[in-house]
């Protein structure tokens, strides 16, 4: 097994975090693709893990945490790390270390790149992107939102601990009319899972149904909002991890929109 750079021959695989075998995956859209396109212009690293066959296995992006959607100075940010564990497509690649090594390139590019630090995020519950497994391999918990904790790993002496941004305000209910809010930045596949199922299901049901797009790949979007991701319906959020279905969506959009007659 060893880590590389990402090629430009497995963009395609990578936008879909490796599930390119999956229809599902596909209806995504390309909203991934636009992220690492702006992204990489303000730092986006990218990193995949590759077994003895040459099959592609996990990988981790980070990225300057002043450009990602949590606040800090002077260290790198991990959106996302992640080991293919299916049966289907690829295979199941996790206990082979994959994720300990992509971790441990990225820290060590980041040091090279100058930075004072490594933060990233995990759920407290024993889900994707565990917080106890990061503990495991030396991080400490800076700050907590809910489930989700948000981890560090100082390189220096004067690294500051990073912190959540928390929530401005949130779309408020409209009379006269259903308003299906997506929040939606590009970076993480599930979430552009819900953003497309949820802009097709609002245009199906139709009538008085608004699909409003908050583009929060826009800093100046996320700053007035205070959110980078997530999925509003009539002033309710919608959970979207694991991504709802489009039927889910639909029927719920449908009982708002009914009830407004």
């Amino acid at each position: 097994m060893h880590i590389i750079d990402l090629p430009p021959e497995q963009e395609a695989a990578y936008f879909l975090c490796l599930e390119d075998w999956s229809a599902e995956a596909r209806e995504s859209g390309d909203r991934r693709q636009r992220w690492y396109r702006a992204m990489k212009e303000r730092g986006l690293r990218v990193k995949l893990a590759v077994d003895d066959r040459g099959e592609i296995g996990g990988m981790i992006q980070y990225l300057p945490v002043e450009r990602s959607f949590v606040s800090g100075c002077g260290s790198y940010f991990a959106p996302c790390i992640w080991v293919h564990g299916y049966k289907q497509g690829r295979g199941d690649f996790r206990k082979r270390g994959m994720g300990t090594a992509l971790l441990a390139a990225a820290e060590q590019d980041a040091r090279d790149l100058g930075a004072k630090g490594f933060a990233a995020w995990g759920l407290l519950l024993p889900f994707w992107m565990k917080a106890s497994w990061f503990r495991r391999h030396g991080y400490r918990a800076a700050d907590r939102d809910g489930i989700m904790s948000l981890l560090w790993k100082p390189f220096t002496r004067d690294a500051r601990p990073p912190r959540w941004i928390r929530r401005n305000h949130h779309p408020a209910r409209e009379p006269g009319r259903v308003v299906v809010a997506s929040f939606n930045s590009g970076w993480c596949m599930a979430q552009n899972l819900a953003h497309e199922r949820a802009k097709r299901a609002a245009a199906e049901v139709g009538g008085d149904v608004e699909f409003r797009l908050y583009d929060t790949l826009d800093p100046a979007v996320f700053a007035e909002w205070g959110i980078a991701d997530a999925l509003f319906v009539d002033g309710r959020e919608v959970r979207t991890g694991p991504p709802p279905s489009y039927q889910k969506l639909r029927d719920l959009i449908s009982r708002r929109a009914r009830n407004l007659r």
